[in-house]
């Protein structure tokens, strides 16, 4: 993290007033010309570019004609198979670290899985509820922030209460989510354990180990895991994945872990593989209502990634050819804001190790200034607030950067505008600019 001093009464705190003014009105003609050069550039969703789908077009030849049988023989062009074929469960299970029989593979999209996780058990309960959560009088639902806002979004939708847990670079402050799971009424945690949307933090190993061991009020309390980017290095070393699952059942809590996983931005963001790993309880439970939900995934994708792969090892390799795309992106983001706002201290940053975004926070009450202005000057950025519950950050401070999509020159000139819009909304936030 870079710790440049965010607060109203340190900002420009070296400047006399006559370099303030001159500030200013530098700050104003750059915006200026900003607005006239009439851009149109977008740093919202961490979508993967066309240059990092290029890497993946061999699956579009694959598995190939006559290609359609897994290793047992079973024609995979028809109905069935609800767990996933074997061979991509098997090399995924490698990657994570997770036994082939605590994971199954769907289809592209872990998010729906975790919807249909939170719809399970608000119709029906989890294996280890006394009734289904839309019986409860309330149901509570941690957040880490700042956090991805689609994960809020869900629990949002089914009208639970959504409660902020303060992040850390080591994650969620466990302090405070072990005094609010004393509560009953707090049936789960949102988590995506190494390089956070959006902060890009790792959680520590004692953090798992609290999360895995800690006790809850309620019996069918669950986390979900959502380890999205477990492996989406910038500088080609691949973090500690601790086996979460085998940690909670060590601790005496089986269940306690919903784990998602997926190619989604590691091949084609539309048309890769999803994975869910959890207990045997919980899978079982999952599959009885998964079965009638639908037959089966599409299980010809998942020989193609199996194909493309090969082996965890060709997973690695991908992920370092996708990094050198990628890393130049996030350098220019830290080196932009490192050159022009560093010496004024109206701006801290992250400086992730991987994942797909940079988290920001500016002045207090300035967040939404920002992207007001860099909206009018052609450059959208993700909704200041968009990384806490409802959208509402309290302090208007946080700006998630997605810098994956755009080419280089354009992440680049967006940077250099969004910086210029940091500057002036905090200009005027301390009324420099009258």
């Amino acid at each position: 993290m870079t710790t440049q001093d965010g607060t109203t009464s340190t900002a420009f705190a070296n400047f006399n007033q006559q370099e303030l003014e001159a500030l200013a009105q530098d700050v104003r003609q750059r915006y200026e010309d900003l607005k006239a050069r009439n851009l149109s550039l977008d740093l919202t969703r961490g979508k993967p570019s066309s240059e990092q789908l290029d890497l993946s077009n061999a699956l579009l030849s694959l598995p190939g004609e006559g290609n359609y049988k897994d290793a047992k023989g079973v024609d995979l062009r028809n109905y069935g198979g609800l767990q996933g074929i074997e061979e991509i469960r098997q090399l995924w299970g490698n990657v994570l670290g997770v036994d082939v029989a605590n994971i199954v593979a769907a289809d592209s999209s872990s998010l729906n899985i975790m919807f249909d996780l939170i719809s399970f058990a608000y119709i029906w309960g989890t294996n280890d509820s006394e009734r289904p959560w839309k019986d409860e009088e309330h149901v509570k639902w941690l957040c880490p922030t700042p956090g991805y806002d689609r994960h809020f979004a869900i629990t949002e939708h089914f009208g639970f209460e959504l409660v902020t847990v303060p992040m850390t670079p080591e994650g969620p402050d466990m302090d405070v989510v072990e005094e609010l799971v004393k509560d009953p009424q707090v049936k789960g945690m949102w988590s995506v354990p190494i390089y956070g949307n959006p902060t890009g933090a790792i959680y520590s190993r004692e953090t798992i180990d609290r999360l895995a061991s800690m006790e809850t009020a309620a019996k069918d309390f669950r986390i979900v895991w959502d380890n999205a980017y477990a492996i989406h290095t910038l500088t080609g070393n691949f973090p500690e994945n601790p086996n979460v699952i085998e940690i909670a059942a060590e601790k005496g809590n089986p269940n306690r872990f919903w784990y998602m996983s997926s190619t989604s931005k590691i091949t084609f963001a539309g048309a890769g593989v999803a994975f869910f790993a959890s207990s045997e309880g919980n899978l079982e439970w999952w599959g009885k209502h998964a079965s009638i939900r639908g037959i089966g995934p599409n299980k010809i994708n998942q020989l193609a990634h199996a194909r493309f792969f090969g082996d965890e090892q060709g997973v690695y390799n991908q992920m370092k050819s996708l990094a050198g795309s990628l890393e130049p992106k996030f350098a220019a983001v830290i080196r932009i804001l490192h050159e022009r706002l560093g010496e004024y201290g109206v701006a801290q940053w992250t400086e992730p190790e991987g994942g797909y975004f940079i988290s920001m926070d500016v002045l207090g009450g300035s967040a939404t200034r920002v992207w007001e202005l860099a909206k009018e000057a052609g450059i959208t950025l993700t909704k200041a607030g968009s990384a806490f519950p409802h959208g509402q950050d309290p302090e208007d401070r946080n700006i998630r950067l997605a810098p994956s999509l755009p080419p280089l020159e354009e992440v680049e000139t967006a940077m250099d505008g969004v910086a210029t819009c940091v500057l002036l909304a905090c200009l005027e936030g301390v009324g420099a600019l009258q």
